[in-house]
């Protein structure tokens, strides 16, 4: 390879890198959780009261969802618990932590009613504004536009920090290096010591998986599925498998399990959905360490290439896009290119675009299983050189511009 080619392949590491990381809880209410403990930092003391303001997109995926170490769900614990037990340094992992202890001082103060949530007026989809008082002091923190991107700290109306804003904030001015076709050069022909690092992905992910087959979390969709091939109501071939490992991990993760999984694109469904399906592939297909890394290359990069235009949160459901890096995953591990891959693709927009995303909650992991099914089905059409037509609905001639 070149060595412009080895500068372009060092910028798609650094954007995976950026996109691909490890995460406890569902990362809307993380979101909130890491605001409040950055916030709980700069008042240097206990808070007595924590006021939430969100965005719509926010608040709907944060609702309904696990905090884990609490036993509760919604933005009110997340702040809560992020403010008395989180630690701010550690992003994503926020509350990775947290006690017994500063669990029940959280849930007591929002039995108190001393953690009001409410819709905030901002044009951000992904948008927190969190108050702190107590000890005379007030801190107010903005994340905006990424999970983990704190944009402005204020202490007693001194600001402290203004204008941490990311690309998205700037009107996204850094022009975008990606294509399918470019993914695809990038995870056949890089180095397998380049693009190693991946492979954490498919160990952290697993890890959450066997504990979502283990317990009862949730709706508990992977583990019925486990139930019912045990029962040989179900053959444990590899799409059952599948879907089983992707959606135990999400069971697990929807339902707060102290364990992170590695996200993607600020999504740890989609971090999950990204992986799991190709891991199970591979493992039933016999692939290699270094095949492996390559189809969750092509996974991963491909999800991050797709949801960048859709934007952090939107109206889809994300696991649409993450089951869709998949497939392309999936077809690598089958043996096949970038014809295949392009069919897939194509595939998976005939067949799934459109679901709407409702929250973040225990169900997912049956939107989970869903995708996942389509995705493998995706992916054998497209190896038989099979494709929804162009003349159907949003599937286009550009693989670029189909969806």
């Amino acid at each position: 390879y070149t060595a412009d080619e080895a500068a372009e392949w060092q910028t798609f590491i650094q954007i995976i890198k950026k996109e691909v990381v490890p995460a406890l809880g569902c990362t809307e209410p993380v979101a909130v959780a890491l605001a409040a403990a950055k916030g709980a930092e700069l008042l240097d003391g206990t808070p007595e009261k924590i006021e939430v303001a969100v965005s719509g997109n926010l608040l709907k995926n944060g609702m309904g969802v696990g905090v884990p170490g609490t036993g509760e769900t919604g933005l009110d614990i997340a702040a809560a618990a992020g403010a008395l037990g989180g630690n701010a340094t550690l992003g994503l992992e926020v509350l990775k932590d947290l006690k017994p202890e500063h669990a029940e001082a959280a849930r007591q103060m929002v039995k108190e009613g001393r953690v009001p949530v409410c819709v905030a007026e901002s044009p951000d989809l992904l948008y927190a504004r969190v108050t702190l008082t107590g000890q005379g002091h007030t801190v107010i923190v903005v994340l905006q536009h990424e999970h983990a991107n704190i944009t402005y700290l204020e202490k007693d109306g001194e600001v402290v920090l203004s204008g941490g804003d990311s690309e998205e904030a700037s009107g996204g001015t850094v022009s975008w290096p990606l294509n399918m076709e470019k993914v695809y050069d990038f995870a056949t022909r890089a180095p397998f010591s380049m693009i190693e690092f991946i492979l954490e992905s498919a160990e952290m992910n697993l890890k959450v998986a066997e504990e979502g087959l283990r317990h009862a979390y949730g709706l508990q969709v992977g583990k019925v599925i486990e139930d019912n091939i045990g029962k040989h109501l179900l053959s444990d071939d590899s799409s059952t498998y599948a879907m089983k490992l992707t959606a135990a991990a999400s069971d697990a993760r929807m339902d707060g399990v102290m364990l992170p999984v590695m996200s993607n694109s600020g999504s740890g469904n989609q971090g999950i959905t990204c992986t799991l399906p190709v891991v199970a592939f591979g493992k039933r297909l016999g692939s290699s360490q270094e095949q492996l890394a390559r189809a969750l290359i092509m996974s991963h990069l491909s999800s991050i290439h797709i949801k960048h235009y859709l934007g952090r949160l939107s109206a889809l459901c994300g696991a649409t896009v993450a089951a869709t890096g998949a497939s392309c995953g999936i077809v690598m591990l089958l043996g096949g290119g970038l014809a295949q891959i392009a069919n897939a693709v194509k595939n998976m927009v005939g067949n799934v675009a459109g679901m709407i995303c409702d929250g973040a909650k225990t169900s997912c992991a049956l939107k989970v299983a869903s995708f996942v099914s389509a995705a493998i089905q995706a992916a054998f059409l497209g190896m038989s050189e099979l494709a929804v037509d162009v003349k159907d609905g949003i599937v286009s001639y550009d693989l670029e511009k189909s969806g």
